[in-house]
């Protein structure tokens, strides 16, 4: 309130500078014809000395730091080794044997990006009249303790997910999803983020 009191006062000393800044031809004395007053006062104007003010107010941002370590990871699964490679640049940073799409439910091949993430997700089984949906941290439920979607055509989504059907790992029986065991979808959580390159390979 003092700051905002001095800040008037002064404003309405810069008003009077400026108003007897104008000088009276008609009652002009020689000395002030010879010395005028300044047109402009050098005090700042209102909106000047309100943006500093407020400048002196607002708190310090802090700056945000990208996170380069995430932002070189890039994924490669390699379907025909039923295999997730985890790469930071070029170095190999994990590898995670994964499930993969039975044949008709294939995974799709080609370059993703992570476009989802989840953790303990609910599912909702597709196959049946009543949409059942399994909630979170079931110890049926099909999609683990992890989601990370890659791929969408709009309606359905597949993704890298963990899985209660631990020796389905390895094999060729997802509608298109790629499973993992809990404890390795649990760390491929932490290296990815939204926007993470995918490449999908036979």
């Amino acid at each position: 309130m003092t700051t905002i009191a001095v800040l008037i006062s002064l404003q309405s000393y810069a008003t009077a500078q400026v108003t007897n800044s104008q000088p009276n031809f008609s009652q002009v004395s020689p000395q002030v014809e010879s010395n005028p007053l300044p047109l402009r006062s050098n005090i700042p104007n209102y909106s000047e000395r309100k943006r500093r003010l407020l400048l002196k107010l607002q708190h310090p941002i802090q700056p945000i730091i990208p996170n380069t370590s995430k932002q070189e990871i890039h994924l490669l699964l390699k379907l025909n080794e039923r295999k997730l490679y985890v790469y930071r640049g070029d170095s190999l940073q994990a590898s995670y044997p994964v499930a993969i799409g039975k044949p008709g439910w294939e995974t799709p091949t080609g370059k993703f990006k992570i476009i989802h993430m989840v953790q303990n997700p609910a599912w909702e089984n597709p196959f049946v009249p009543n949409r059942e949906i399994v909630p979170p941290r079931s110890s049926n439920n099909p999609l683990g303790e992890r989601w990370i979607g890659f791929w969408t055509d709009g309606k359905d989504e597949i993704g890298f997910h963990g899985t209660p059907s631990v020796k389905s790992v390895g094999q060729a029986v997802s509608h298109g999803c790629v499973r993992m065991y809990n404890k390795d979808v649990r760390k491929l959580y932490e290296f990815v983020e939204i926007g993470t390159p995918v490449l999908v390979t036979k």
